[in-house]
């Protein structure tokens, strides 16, 4: 019995470790948020990943979008993701400066395509800074064990949800990907032309 409560006791250090370690991370990253400090925020963030997770979502909006007006071929659709891609990737990579960034996460304004895009709404990063540790641990999901989620919106239903998502490399988490609310992703695939 002695080992079963030695087990019990070591698996239960090692996940308050491995979340701790990913919520100390975040705890970095939302202080070089709060300090406006871009090359500590590019530092701890895995830029071809969030590039990645952004042009995906923001392709899926645009495929949504398209749906809506008329039906969209399996091949249209791989058509679509591919080139779309390219198209999202521009847009990803005006957001992904660190001046861009570091305002993005501060005050949860996103850029859209042009001036008639709408700007697209997130809870900013430091709204995490302010939710005490239980709380903070409801927000968590596990998504593998490299990746971890944190929901910084308020809400949790698929409309208003957006949520923060941490890569770990080694021993570090880096910032690997931002969750849009499905109105956010919306407006960012409203700039991009319906054909």
């Amino acid at each position: 019995m002695r080992w079963v409560w030695s087990i019990v006791i070591v698996v239960a250090l090692v996940l308050a470790a491995y979340i701790g370690s990913a919520l100390y991370a975040l705890s970095h990253l939302i202080a070089a948020v709060r300090a406006g400090n871009g090359a500590a925020i590019a530092a701890q963030t895995d830029v071809p990943r969030l590039s990645r997770s952004l042009s995906g979502q923001i392709v899926d909006a645009y495929l949504e979008r398209v749906g809506a007006t008329r039906k969209v071929s399996p091949m249209e659709r791989v058509l679509v993701a591919g080139y779309g891609a390219t198209v999202a990737d521009a847009l990803v990579t005006k957001m992904l400066t660190p001046d861009v960034l570091t305002q993005a996460l501060q005050t949860g304004r996103l850029p859209g395509l042009d001036s008639n895009a709408p700007v697209t709404q997130l809870p900013p990063l430091p709204s995490l800074h302010d939710i005490n540790i239980l709380r903070l641990l409801g927000r968590l999901h596990l998504i593998n064990p490299v990746q971890i989620a944190i929901r910084t919106s308020k809400a949790s239903d698929p409309d208003n949800y957006a949520a923060v998502v941490l890569h770990r490399e080694g021993i570090h988490w880096k910032l690997a990907g931002i969750d849009l609310s499905r109105t956010a992703r919306s407006n960012l695939a409203a700039g991009l032309p319906i054909k």
